[in-house]
């Protein structure tokens, strides 16, 4: 598989030599990846209906639509980045974009459940191996500074807009065309990006002749999915469950083996001195306790307007367009806050902002007006989420040696999305809770808002947790 790119050299003897791609378009065909990546988390979810009618899916099957992806994407994450590293960052952003697209086609054709549940975990492996490259490809082509800044916004928003987009794309998809489409779209972008990459990317890797740690990477995709699988069995069956308690302890051994692995492997994967660097260590935690809240905003927005509202899929989809937009406006404005105040401050604020959104939809009624029961609140959230992403991802990738770069934009990615998913099984318990065995709007709103309360305290201790630890303007290298 790894010697596909070797092909290279007959493709650009084939066609019109070009001067090196400019930055904007690497910038762009970075952003697309990230965006098909992110987008398949959620894009699904309004489909799931649909898809138990047309497969025959059980109740359990159903669930494992959505975690077959995550588990696969969470716990491959840190082997696709150093995979990049060692192999060639453009190599595994075709080699991930190639098997995504592919399995993409696959889930759309399926015609037994279990086709359906093996694409899935193809897809999931394919965005592993994609995701680390998006930021890696990025990082190479814009030097540190605020240009760098600016390009990670874009692919910040870009990505934030890819969960915001699921719920809107899989509601006009579902109701114009049917769920097959919902998988089947990715084809068409997959293939378009795809030779867009093969063309204008340009190849980089660390290049020191180092192998794959092949004891790490079984150990932690191991661990990472092992967790993951226990993660989403919180949902059905409960925190206190041997079903949840014997895989959530088997990852956090396996984890721990990893880590004792790495501290004596000459060439390890993710080397532990990447953890000493503060700007690395503060900014990873940062991102994965913000996530923990933020990623559930959108689940339990879309189940308030349909469940609470009754509002249709399209609907619901349509509603959060508000909160779409201002992630958006959040990520391009932070790098210039940033160049006048550092940072950390931004991450501090946007943090804050998120939060007293959150707060805010804590107080939702069953009876409410669209402006104030979603789209305030929801903008508030999402403008906060853009302001605090764009400075903690440039925080959690500056002051890596340029070797190690495609492993700490695995890191990046692997503390946000194990951060969604713990949060997303912790907030549904909650939620759970509130509701208690009322099935009517009131004791649903009632667990929705349990969950968006539990979920600004979060944030505030984020906030705290960032105004202590993240590194200032002027040391974000700095280690200790």
């Amino acid at each position: 598989m790894l010697e596909a790119a070797d092909t290279t050299p007959l493709i650009s003897r084939l066609l019109p030599r070009r001067t090196a791609a400019p930055t904007w378009l690497v910038v762009a065909l970075a952003c697309a990846g990230q965006f098909l990546v992110v987008l398949d988390v959620s894009v699904v979810n309004v489909a799931l209906p649909s898809m138990r009618t047309g497969l025959g899916l059980t109740p359990s099957g159903l669930q494992w639509v959505v975690n077959a992806y995550a588990i696969a994407f969470a716990g491959f994450m840190l082997l696709g980045g150093r995979a990049g590293d060692l192999y060639g960052r453009k190599r595994m952003f075709l080699v991930g974009l190639g098997l995504f697209t592919l399995a993409s086609l696959g889930g759309g054709l399926a015609q037994e459940s279990w086709q359906l549940l093996l694409a899935r975990a193809a897809q999931g492996l394919g965005a592993a191996v994609l995701a680390p490259s998006t930021l890696t490809l990025l990082t190479a082509a814009v030097p540190e500074g605020a240009a760098r800044a600016r390009a990670i916004a874009t692919w910040t928003a870009v990505g934030a807009g890819g969960g915001a987009a699921g719920g809107l794309v899989g509601g006009v998809l579902v109701d114009v065309l049917d769920w097959r489409w919902v998988l089947l779209i990715n084809v068409p972008v997959g293939a378009l990006v795809l030779a867009g990459a093969l063309v204008w990317l340009s190849e980089s890797r660390a290049g020191d002749g180092r192998r794959l740690d092949l004891p790490g990477a079984l150990l932690v995709t191991a661990g990472l999915g092992t967790l993951a699988y226990g993660i989403s069995q919180t949902e059905a069956e409960g925190w206190t469950a041997p079903a949840t308690l014997l895989p959530l302890l088997g990852g956090l051994l396996l984890i721990a083996l990893f880590l004792l692995v790495e501290a004596r492997t000459a060439a390890p994967l993710m080397p532990l001195g990447l953890l000493r660097l503060r700007s690395v260590a503060s900014a990873n935690a940062a991102m994965f306790l913000a996530g923990s809240a933020m990623f559930c905003m959108w689940y339990f927005m879309t189940l308030y307007a349909q469940n609470v509202l009754g509002y249709s899929p399209l609907q619901a989809g349509l509603a959060l367009v508000p909160s779409s937009l201002s992630v958006v406006v959040g990520s391009k404005a932070a790098p210039r806050l940033m160049r006048g105040a550092g940072p950390r401050p931004v991450a501090v604020l946007g943090t804050l902002v998120a939060a007293t959104g959150f707060g805010w939809q804590s107080t939702m009624t069953a009876h409410e007006a669209y402006v104030t029961a979603i789209m305030i609140p929801g903008v508030l959230m999402m403008l906060g989420a853009g302001l605090a992403a764009t400075p903690l991802a440039s925080l959690a990738t500056s002051g890596a040696a340029p070797g190690e770069a495609g492993v700490v934009s695995g890191l990046v990615n692997t503390s946000r999305t194990m951060g969604g998913s713990l949060g997303l099984a912790v907030m549904s318990t909650i939620a759970a809770a509130g509701t208690g065995s009322g099935h009517g709007p009131e004791a649903l709103t009632d667990g929705y808002a349990l969950a968006f309360r539990a979920s600004t305290a979060v944030l505030l201790g984020g906030a705290v947790l960032m105004l202590v630890w993240l590194p200032g303007k002027t040391s974000m290298t700095s280690r200790g």
